[in-house]
């Protein structure tokens, strides 16, 4: 795809979403449940769209609640919910509908002191913690589309293990959204606004020092501190830009954030690669405002609104490729950490191999899985895997000590981590990517999106590996076909293809008429554009 003239750059005032256009639509647009674009749809990270379009409005999060409600009694889940909202203007509207259905159906609902933003890993943490300690099951609801452009909006469900619900319970939520919606909310219990926020149903609580206070026991804060690491912050204006300043005062730290503005229309944003407003901390165009002075600081991190993903940002190197800074992180906690030596690492099918020969290296056991953060969850909750990432730039692991810390992508400790490492070690996390590139090979990575007909991605989402018949690939013997995750035989609901020395994925998108397909040589750029070719050519073929 061609890069946008104006990437990089601040929007131009014409291209800023109409905020007060937006939040009327949500509350004055009723989706059409025969309309499948209108529907309540659960992808990875829950159910996402706008109110322009009339796929995330006020009908959608008063149907979504009450079947979350609805599936909480039925699984005796019966202590407080966690809720959390991100800076997205349409999180604040969602916010007040949820609370109206939870005390509707009276449920405890505790939401940050002070009427502040609380980030996804805030929230999975406060679960985890509250559930340790009291036979009263808690889970949590997160009201966010993620990195996603400014008019969008998102609610995802949290159960009890604190981490993304996985497909039966996302499917059984959103069957029961759409039975509602197609009866036109008979069924959905609502009190008023004034009720909801009146209610004594509705607890305050201090998640900026429950989370805060703990971080000490998953990351060396005290080696951070004594380095006198100079950490620069871009909060990109989402759900964590309270948190930075009580961090820095607990631990003493040298923490400076050099963006304290919050923005529904977040026009202070570069934008990405495509001309859209897109607070994605893994794009350089997006991060284009922190890397103009990435020499001020020894490390710089940025993050995405609900604070799921991370942006390393290093002086000389620039914004890290996600893959690279995942394999150092792993090697740095594999030597620099007391956990069982079976314990596992995680990574997706589609993540750098960079990782498994890193992994391989240390006599560490891999565990490759399909796209998506909920299969970690087990793992990271009962401590038998250390560390879980995506590509995509989210990760999370344990706490010092092996015990769970959150089982959703916690950003926060990622960014803290690319300080810990440079204080230990005395090298800044691009440094020991550099190092690693020279014992393992350099790797080249490529993500590309091919036109596809929803007939042939339904074909790609249930192929078997007999499918492919050819059995080189980029000049290269094929040593592996795998149409399920090796780690946990998990469909992966595509194709990977590898060799000795590189490897494709594809995978079809669940939102757009195309499949993706993610590339990786260890090789060379040439090499790289030769993968590329005979991927799209052999998926073609297997389609045809």
């Amino acid at each position: 795809m061609a890069i946008h003239p104006l990437a990089g750059q601040l929007a131009p005032t014409d291209n800023l979403v109409n905020i007060p256009k937006l939040m009327s639509a949500y509350y004055t647009q009723k989706p059409n449940v025969a309309n499948p674009n209108e529907k309540v749809s659960f992808g990875t990270s829950g159910h996402r769209g706008s109110a322009l379009h009339t796929s995330f409005n006020e009908d959608h999060i008063l149907v979504v609640c009450q079947a979350i409600c609805e599936y909480r009694k039925s699984h005796n889940i019966n202590g407080p919910l966690y809720l959390g909202k991100d800076t997205h203007a349409l999180s604040e509207a969602a916010f007040t509908t949820a609370l109206q259905v939870f005390v509707a159906n009276e449920v405890t609902v505790r939401i940050q002191k002070g009427d502040g933003y609380t980030p996804t890993p805030v929230i999975s943490h406060a679960i985890l913690t509250h559930n340790q300690s009291s036979e009263e099951m808690a889970d949590g609801v997160v009201i966010t589309p993620s990195h996603n452009p400014p008019e969008d909006g998102g609610i995802k469900y949290n159960p009890p293990k604190g981490g993304p619900a996985d497909k039966d319970i996302t499917d059984w939520v959103a069957n029961r959204a759409n039975e509602l919606l197609a009866n036109q909310l008979n069924g959905v219990n609502a009190v008023s606004v004034a009720q909801a926020m009146s209610s004594s149903l509705v607890e305050e609580f201090d998640y900026i020092e429950h989370y805060v206070a703990d971080l000490e026991n998953v990351i060396d804060m005290n080696a951070i501190r004594d380095a006198n690491v100079r950490i620069g912050v871009d909060p990109l204006g989402g759900s964590g830009i309270a948190y930075w300043q009580p961090i820095a005062d607990r631990y003493g730290l040298n923490i400076e954030v050099v963006n304290d503005r919050v923005d529904p229309a977040f026009s202070f944003m570069p934008l990405d690669k495509d001309g859209r407003i897109r607070m994605d901390c893994s794009s350089p165009y997006a991060m284009n405002n922190l890397l103009k002075i990435q020499d001020q600081f020894d490390v710089a991190v940025g993050n995405d609104p609900d604070y799921d993903r991370h942006g390393i940002v290093c002086p000389g190197f620039g914004l890290m490729n996600p893959n690279a800074y995942l394999a150092v992180a792993i090697e740095y906690l594999a030597t620099h950490r007391d956990w069982p030596a079976d314990i596992q690492y995680g990574k997706t099918l589609v993540s750098s191999a960079m990782i498994d020969r890193v992994v391989a290296s240390l006599n560490k056991t891999l565990c490759e899985v399909p796209v998506g953060f909920k299969w970690y969850v087990d793992g990271l909750f009962d401590g038998s895997m250390a560390f879980g990432g995506e590509e995509s730039a989210g990760a999370s692991f344990l706490r010092r000590d092996g015990g769970v810390w959150s089982t959703d992508k916690d950003g926060f400790i990622l960014a803290l981590l690319a300080a810990e490492i440079l204080a230990v070690t005395g090298k800044n996390p691009a440094q020991l990517a550099q190092e690693q590139a020279q014992r393992f090979g350099q790797p080249y990575y490529k993500r590309i999106d091919v036109a596809a007909t929803p007939e042939q991605k339904a074909i790609l989402g249930k192929l078997e590996a007999s499918s492919v018949e050819a059995d080189t690939l980029a000049g290269d013997a094929i040593v592996s076909k795998l149409t399920h995750a090796p780690g946990n035989g998990a469909a992966i609901g595509g194709l990977k293809v590898s060799t000795d020395n590189g490897w494709f994925a594809a995978r079809p998108s669940g939102t757009e008429n195309v499949y993706k397909i993610y590339l990786e040589s260890f090789v060379s750029e040439e090499h790289l554009a030769l993968l590329e070719k005979e991927a799209v050519a052999l998926v073609n073929t297997v389609l045809s």
